[in-house]
């Protein structure tokens, strides 16, 4: 078998773009090559040494000479006889010489070895980071890290575990047990614990579709749904954050100023009605002082706060075992919690006084009466003892209780007391009746109370024919009024912090594998210990105990404490130290979270929180969510700010579902998950439970969240900065434009659905500035259609060496476009001739149904100018295009008078001169453009014209019937044209047309034949011929002094409106460029007669004028052009006489002739139709109907 020899060829790393400073390991490597054999051994320290020899070795087995040599450096270097190194360049230019073939493209294609270099070499920074930033532009050089090396367990399923748990599985769990019951609080329990499950699948899905910097949901959700969604998300998640890290302080308050110190409390109430009140105060006291703590700690430095992390989550684990541990006891030795009852009330722990639960007590006298300090308690039961000696009865004494007190008006026997506290005596019960009770059985129903409400046990016979309650009685009260929507949105918080995992990416040894693991087993593990605790909660506690928020029955006492063995403070401290530990890690993870958002620059005025401490630790950041933080704290109440951070946690888990479900479905090409076992239905599923749990559990906070989330999404929508990160939403746009653009294509668009889509011509001019910029203005005042716009430009070259130019026309185009704020897209055509170009553009443009059916081009002026006809014929061209394509064409004449948006018509009329019906383009028109608050205030006058043989008060009444139907409010006039003769305006109108034509005719024939016939040795041996060119252009120059008769307003120095860019120096390619000096300028009104022609021919009479010339002096105008200057000069006057005064005037634009050679005529009827007439639209139909008196 032959020997398989492969060589790797390492390159040097300061070859390697980006990688010069960054990679040490890779810089520190000899650059020589290394050669490894099938059968030979390999020495890195002598690569060029192969067995004895310094050949080698081939696939056939034979010995191969070896030119290498290796310098005195170690390096080597290849210097070969057949390599011709002419071009002075090092030896070592040479070591690519296997891929020869793609060395120009090196710079922006680089190898393989060197892309997988780049990426061996990635850092785990948070995309943005300035470290990271400084590595890949500066190349900063840093010390090698030693790689992650954190497994599941310890990086993501502790983590999550410490996240998870918190204050509510302490303080709120037993009274959502004991309100909604058991069933019910599964029910709650189940239902979030799916909630953050089925997101879970979703985010394992998306952090294993490539690496998850740190920055976690923020990072996936902007990502993958774009910086819009992203940046509204993220913000609503460091919001959740931040009142989280304010929920768990105020349970660490609310554990220590109730169940550890309550002495400690500031405010004390001497009244029973501001208790409440003043518990909030001291919440509010002791909140900023431990916010202001944690927040100092935070401060001076995490790496605290990651040590202090073991320890809470100790706490966490050894409370929660507690738990446990109490429940299975209870089932053998119940501790002992006396719950004391007056009827079936709840009587409050705190107003007994040495366990006195009774009306009266008796008392035993050892001494005489009279000293009534020393007494001996008998009995405490309003009743004799069933052991009571009779011989002791002349010593015992019958004395009311502090109970007593409390309900009746004084402590007497004979004092008038409550009716309910006479009818009902009191018992005891026992809060922990264990395990093996049977209790659940009245703990499986729900019991939702009413703010006020005593609490009471169903089980108990009482009399209810009493006054309710009155709040100065020692009763247990129900603080607040619960609902199953209130509970769900308590208890949510207690299963979020599922993003633990994900945020801990950078430190993961594969955190591919273990983010879906540990975090999927960390909310199974922590629903089971909720579902279980549920169950245990209502199977060992007594109902009434359960429903004692605060544990006033048990006096005062943790009521999950009272389960806990082997004393209740196991779980006082271990809540205590733990809630603590968890506000930590949110103030921590919320300024990070913040600052991560503020260096992706989206937000632009969250900037200034992106900056922070030289370690980079977020100062501004951690202020911010301080005084955020303060906020919640200021609430006071747990479970006021409990919802608030469920619906910021929902939406974040919400769009982290949708985020997923959209990849799936839209099979985007980089959505290639390690995690396989999600599907669509489950995102979709997670995405609706999110958005019904919002709702269930507070509608209005659910509104206002996305309220404050739209805002920011609008925000960054439209003052955010640009970023592109091939995020979902993008992707489902181009599936949904795909799925419209087929949909359009099914057939051809109904009369009613016709709006105007618009492909506005424009021109630039040698400085690439667009010369008629109104051409846009006008086109955005019509888009009350909503229809397309493209705005093209044609550049006249070759594509290969024009593309920069094309580049730079188009970018001009869309700053045009945003400047107007025209919506739509810009297209830029490189074409050897600019009438080519257009007819390009017209054909191509648009995709699918959403192609142009109108264009807008601008009128050539300074046409008759013009020594070169391209301008003009262009213009005629492009007409001619449009039709061909059955495209409507809006000309406007004299652009620059036209308003601008600035500019409102606050008066005046839209004159529409109907002389022929091609679609109703104008009677569509008009009206698209009052929609505009340029246009809105002027009325509409429709004018048509009527013949001789036309009954005009009929036309009259069917065209405002017409508009009737059409829903069109405007004035009708019909104009009559009487038959009249031809006038001698007309017919020298017509003479001058037509000389003019034959005379540049002749002068083109005439250049054309020189052209041709002259050449360098010949232009001496044909002075005739240049005579007779330069008598032929010094007298078109006089003929065109006298045939200038401009229209009002025209622009002499732009040749065109819009049309074609061309940037060519010559005239024919300039489209005439104003032709001439000044005095080629100067207007001049004059009529061509017998006399003046007598005077031309005598001062002319010595020029060698040829004979086509003299001909052309004493030729008869056509009579079919006789008779169009005809039409054209009577409705001039017409339409002059009517609407001189009209803010616009809009007409039928009749077609160019079939012929071409009548090109010139045609223009010149253009010119007389629209003589004296400030703003002329020309309009001309596409041949279908655009407007419909059907609904």
């Amino acid at each position: 078998m032959a020997s398989v020899r492969f060589t790797v060829t390492p390159t040097k790393a300061e070859d390697l773009p980006g990688l010069s400073d960054t990679s040490p390991d890779i810089s520190s490597r000899s650059g020589a090559r290394v050669r490894f054999g099938s059968r030979e051994s390999v020495n890195r320290s002598d690569p060029l040494s192969e067995g004895s020899g310094g050949g080698t070795t081939t696939a056939g087995g034979a010995e191969t000479p070896d030119y290498s040599n290796v310098e005195q450096d170690g390096n080597s270097k290849i210097s070969s006889v057949y390599i011709n190194n002419t071009h002075g360049v090092d030896d070592d230019d040479f070591y690519d010489r296997n891929l020869a073939l793609f060395e120009e493209e090196m710079d922006t294609r680089p190898k393989v070895s060197s892309l997988l270099n780049r990426l061996a070499n990635y850092t785990n920074l948070t995309q943005g980071a300035r470290e990271h930033e400084e590595a890949e532009s500066i190349g900063e050089k840093k010390k090698a890290s030693k790689s992650p090396q954190m497994g599941t367990f310890m990086g993501v399923y502790l983590p999550c575990l410490q996240n998870i748990f918190g204050v509510i599985l302490f303080l709120r769990l037993t009274w959502v047990v004991g309100s909604a019951g058991v069933l019910q609080a599964l029910c709650i329990v189940f239902i979030c614990c799916c909630c953050t499950l089925l997101t879970a699948i979703s985010m394992s899905a998306i952090a294993t579709n490539g690496v998850v910097p740190a920055g976690g949901a923020y990072f996936m959700i902007s990502r993958s749904l774009g910086p819009e969604f992203g940046g509204a998300v993220g913000l609503c998640f460091y919001l959740g954050t931040t009142f989280a890290g304010a929920m768990y302080i105020l349970g660490a308050i609310e554990i220590l100023l109730m169940y550890i110190a309550p002495k400690a409390a500031i405010f004390v109430s001497k009244h029973p009605e501001g208790e409440g009140a003043a518990m909030l105060n001291n919440m509010r006291v002791y909140g900023s002082i431990c916010l202001l703590l944690m927040s100092l700690l935070i401060f001076v430095g995490v790496k605290y706060v990651n040590k202090l992390a073991s320890i809470f989550l100790a706490c966490v684990i050894v409370s929660i075992v507690s738990i446990y541990i109490g429940a299975l006891v209870s089932a053998f030795k119940p501790p002992h919690f006396p719950v004391c009852m007056l009827g079936n009330r709840t009587i409050n722990g705190h107003e007994i006084d040495e366990n006195q639960c009774a009306k009266t007590i008796l008392l035993q006298i050892k001494e005489p009466v009279e000293r009534g300090d020393n007494v001996t308690l008998i009995n405490e039961t309003s009743t004799m003892s069933p052991t009571f000696d009779p011989s002791l009865a002349t010593d015992l004494v019958e004395k009311t209780t502090y109970l007593w007190k409390q309900f009746c008006q004084g402590p007497e026997i004979n004092a008038t007391c409550d009716q309910y506290f006479l009818s009902n005596n009191f018992s005891e019960i026992e809060g922990i009746p264990g395990l093996a009770s049977g209790i659940i059985s009245e703990n499986l129903w729900s019991s939702y109370p009413s703010r006020g409400d005593v609490l009471e046990k169903g089980s108990l016979i009482s009399t209810h024919d009493a006054h309710p309650a009155s709040t100065q009685q020692p009763y247990v009260f129900a603080d607040i009024t619960t609902s199953f929507t209130l509970l769900v949105g308590i208890f949510f918080p207690s299963v979020t912090g599922i993003m633990a995992g994900s945020n801990r990416s950078g430190d993961l040894k594969d955190a591919q594998r273990s983010i879906p693991i540990g975090t999927i087993l960390a909310i199974l593990t922590t629903s089971i210990v909720y579902l279980s605790s549920v169950v245990l909660f209502g199977t060992c506690i007594e109902g009434v105990v359960l429903r004692d928020k605060f544990g006033d029955s048990v006096k005062g006492n943790l009521v999950v404490g009272t389960l806990a063995w082997p004393t209740p403070w196991v779980i006082v401290i271990g809540s205590f130290f733990s809630t603590c530990g968890a506000g930590l890690q949110s103030l921590t993870g919320a300024p990070r979270l913040l600052q991560a958002i503020a260096k992706d620059n989206i937000i632009p005025f969250l900037r200034v929180f992106g900056h922070g401490k030289a370690n980079g630790e977020p100062t501004w950041a951690l202020l911010l969510t301080a005084l955020i933080a303060e906020l919640g704290i200021l609430i006071a109440s747990l479970d006021l700010v409990a919802p608030i951070l469920t619906m910021f946690f929902l939406m974040c888990y919400l769009f982290v579902n949708l985020a997923c479900g959209l990849q799936t479905l839209l099979r985007t090409p980089n959505w290639r998950p390690r995690f396989s076992y999600y599907h669509w239905t489950l995102s979709f599923l997670g995405m609706t439970i999110c958005l019904a749990l919002m709702f269930i559990s507070s509608w209005y906070y659910a509104i206002v969240a996305m309220v404050i989330a739209g805002m920011i999404y609008k925000y960054i929508e439209y003052h955010g900065a640009e970023k592109e990160w091939g995020d979902g939403i993008r992707g489902l746009s181009l599936s949904a434009a795909r799925y419209a653009l087929l949909r359009l294509e099914e057939g051809p668009p109904h009369t009613k659905n016709w709006r105007p889509q618009v492909l506005v011509l424009l021109k630039l001019d040698e400085d690439a500035h667009v010369k008629s910029p109104r051409l846009l203005t006008f086109a955005n005042q019509l888009k009350a259609g909503k229809g397309l716009t493209i705005v093209g430009t044609v550049v006249s070259g070759n594509f290969l060496q024009s593309y920069g130019e094309a580049l730079a026309a188009e970018q001009t185009l869309k700053h045009l476009m945003d400047k107007e704020r025209v919506k739509g897209f810009c297209q830029c055509i490189v074409a050897q001739k600019p009438r080519e170009g257009i007819s390009h553009m017209i054909q191509s443009s648009g995709l699918g149904g959403m192609k142009p059916n109108t264009v807008v081009m601008g009128w050539p002026h300074a046409w008759r100018q013009s020594e070169d006809p391209q301008s003009w014929k262009t213009f005629i061209n492009t007409v001619r295009v449009t039709t061909a394509a059955h495209l409507a064409l809006l000309v406007p004449k004299n652009i620059s008078l036209f308003p601008s948006n600035s500019e409102p018509c606050t008066e005046g009329y839209i004159d529409v001169w109907w002389i022929v019906h091609d679609g109703g383009m104008l009677m569509l028109l008009p009206f698209l453009l009052r929609q505009h608050k340029v246009w809105r205030k002027c009325g509409m006058r429709i004018f048509t014209v009527a013949q001789m043989e036309d009954n005009s008060i009929q036309m009259k009444k069917d065209l405002a019937t017409f508009l009737y139907h059409l829903r069109i409010e405007a004035e009708v006039e019909v104009v009559e044209m009487h038959d009249s003769d031809i006038s001698a305006y007309t017919y020298e109108r017509t003479l001058m047309m037509e000389q003019r034509s034959q005379m540049l005719r002749q002068m083109r024939l005439s250049k054309s034949d020189r052209e041709r016939e002259g050449n360098p040795g010949s232009g001496s041996s044909r002075p005739e011929a240049g005579g007779a060119t330069r008598s032929q252009a010094q007298l078109v120059k006089d003929r065109n002094s006298m045939l200038r008769l401009t229209s009002i307003g025209s622009d002499d120095d732009d040749d065109t409106d819009g049309g074609e860019r061309d940037r060519a120096t010559s005239a024919g390619s300039g489209g005439g460029g104003g032709g001439g000096s000044a005095e080629h300028h100067r207007r001049v009104q004059m009529t061509w007669t017998k006399e003046k022609t007598s005077q031309y021919r005598a001062t002319h009479s010595g020029c060698s004028t040829p004979e086509g010339f003299r001909d052309m002096l004493s030729i008869r105008p056509d009579h079919s052009n006789v008779r169009r200057m005809h039409t054209a000069v009577k409705l001039n006057e017409v339409i002059v006489n009517k609407s001189h005064d009209a803010r616009l005037v809009l007409l039928n634009m009749p077609g160019p002739p079939r012929n071409t050679e009548g090109d010139e005529n045609y223009m010149e009827f253009l010119e007389v139709l629209t003589e004296g007439l400030e703003r002329v639209l020309l309009v001309r139909g596409g041949g279908s109907e655009v407007i419909t008196i059907y609904s």
